[in-house]
């Protein structure tokens, strides 16, 4: 993962290699952002922020953007993929203003923390050019959004739910939208989004540059590519599947009932500045969060379902130092750059083995070391082998002295315990010997009088039927009030008054 960001090195040698030294060794001429085709505002802010080289989804797709093709990018988080957008971008959009309402780029996340961290960036890469942006998210003042809209801006950054509820209000038109980003699509197709991004696209003009970046290459991702797109440009980086040598991991073999003890004298033996711990469910990060909080640790929780307000006010802690441990869901965490991040922590073992590599890599970046720690129990065996293959390699297994050991549970060993059971002795007994136990069972039972002898009599006990008597006609003296039935009118319409007062005698 050091690799992917290359930071400018000391100012003891300041300036980049010259192509003569390149010629005079056997490394290759790397391109640098001036040979992409930027303008000299971007290049500046570039090497304000510190980076030298292009990494190799930036390097591919920035030529491409500014040429006006559109982009079908596969690359994980981390890779550089939102440089890669919003340089060439900012280089498109320089020479005009936005309009009231009616913005000319637009970039939809799937969660508020991306979006935000988008919109950290266009601020910093956009710094010497004269852009404005609106941050379109839930969780913050719809009315203040509305206001930025209607100042004009040049780039909304949004998440699909609140920028659909903005423009169903008025507040926003999209008819003068040039660029379309699309980003983290797999991540929108698993949270349920793209029916929204639907409707947004369905907004927008036909003539426009869109551009889709996804951490996979699904078949679905391809469907949505074939929809949104015209003959894009495929820039595919191949995830990392291997572990950058900053990082030192751990396995840490233990019982379910142990996770939280075993977790917490990690953290006490380990020299630990700051660190993620990612849990599986958003209900586990609470949990341990509150629990680690309760031992009197620096701790704090983020998940989705959690307020935004909230949510920010955990990272600006956790970035300022006033918590050390962060909690948190792959969904929250995804994205997150933290710089100088000592441990990573696997308090669940992921369910997919490429959320270990995306996990662990936010330690040990631009040459700093790492330490990455991954708790597993007994049956979550296959689970960590399928890491291994994918990374090449056996995670060294440590133990935490005052825990009792144990070793891995064979997954199919319940069934075994099952298929040894009293169910299979049955079904294989012979025909004789099943008939011969049912005659004794019926020998010993109490013999009891059958139901049916007891409620049900013969027919011929039945006493003969009484003679019907004939129908009481009118009001007669021994009939209660609320049986009586009045008597009809001869012509049908009945009873009237008349016949009310009127007692029949009888024939």
């Amino acid at each position: 993962m050091s690799e992917i960001f290359d930071l400018i090195e000391s100012n003891t040698n300041p300036i980049s290699p010259t192509p003569a030294a390149f010629a005079s060794s056997n490394e290759t001429p790397r391109l640098s952002f001036a040979d992409l085709g930027l303008s000299e505002p971007i290049l500046k802010a570039v090497a304000e922020k510190g980076y030298r080289y292009p990494t190799p989804v930036q390097e591919q797709s920035i030529p491409v953007i500014l040429r006006g093709q559109d982009v079908l990018g596969c690359a994980q988080t981390g890779t550089g993929k939102t440089a890669g957008f919003i340089l060439p971008m900012l280089d498109i959009l320089a020479n005009a203003r936005a309009r009231a309402r009616m913005p000319r780029a637009l970039i939809l996340e799937p969660t508020r923390e991306l979006a935000l961290q988008v919109a950290e960036n266009f601020v910093s890469y956009g710094k010497y050019v004269r852009l404005s942006h609106a941050l379109i998210i839930g969780g913050e003042s719809m009315a203040e959004q509305r206001e930025a809209l209607a100042r004009g801006a040049d780039v909304v950054i949004a998440t699909p739910g609140r920028l659909l509820d903005i423009f169903e209000r008025g507040g926003l038109l999209l008819t003068d939208v040039r660029i379309l980003v699309i980003d983290e699509a797999d991540r929108m197709l698993d949270m349920g989004f793209i029916p929204e991004v639907g409707r947004i696209v369905a907004l927008l003009p036909r003539w426009r540059q869109t551009l889709l970046f996804s951490a996979t290459m699904a078949p679905e991702i391809r469907k949505l590519a074939d929809t949104f797109l015209e003959n894009p440009k495929e820039i595919i980086v191949t995830p990392p599947a291997s572990v950058a040598s900053t990082i030192h991991e751990g396995l840490v073999l233990v019982a379910e009932q142990d996770k939280r003890e075993a977790l917490r004298r990690l953290i006490q033996s380990e020299d630990v500045q700051n660190a993620l711990i990612f849990c599986n469910r958003k209900r586990d990060v609470d949990i341990l969060s509150r629990s680690l909080v309760r031992h009197g640790f620096r701790a704090g929780a983020l998940h989705g379902d959690m307020a935004q307000s909230a949510r920010f006010a955990t990272m600006e802690k956790f970035r300022s130092g006033e918590i050390r441990l962060l909690v948190c869901s792959d969904v929250a965490a995804r994205g997150l750059d933290i710089t100088g991040l000592s441990h990573v922590f696997n308090f669940d073992v992921p369910h997919h083995a490429e959320d270990y590599v995306h996990r662990i890599g936010r330690t040990g970046r631009a040459g700093r070391e790492g330490r990455a720690f991954m708790l597993a129990t007994p049956t979550e065996r296959l689970a960590v082998e399928a890491i291994e293959a994918l990374i090449g390699h056996s995670i060294p297994r440590i133990s935490v002295p005052g825990l009792e050991p144990v070793t891995w549970v064979e997954p199919d060993s319940t069934k075994q315990r099952r298929s040894r059971g009293g169910t299979r002795h049955r079904e294989t007994a012979k025909p004789q010997a099943r008939k011969k136990v049912a005659r004794e069972a019926q020998a010993t039972k109490p013999q009891t009088r059958k139901a049916q002898d007891i409620v049900k009599p013969s027919r011929r006990e039945h006493p003969p039927l009484a003679k019907a008597e004939p129908p009481v006609i009118g009001f007669g003296e021994n009939i209660p009030a609320f049986m009586r039935v009045p008597a009809r009118s001869k012509r049908g319409i009945g009873p009237f008054p008349s016949d009310l007062q009127r007692k029949e005698s009888p024939q």
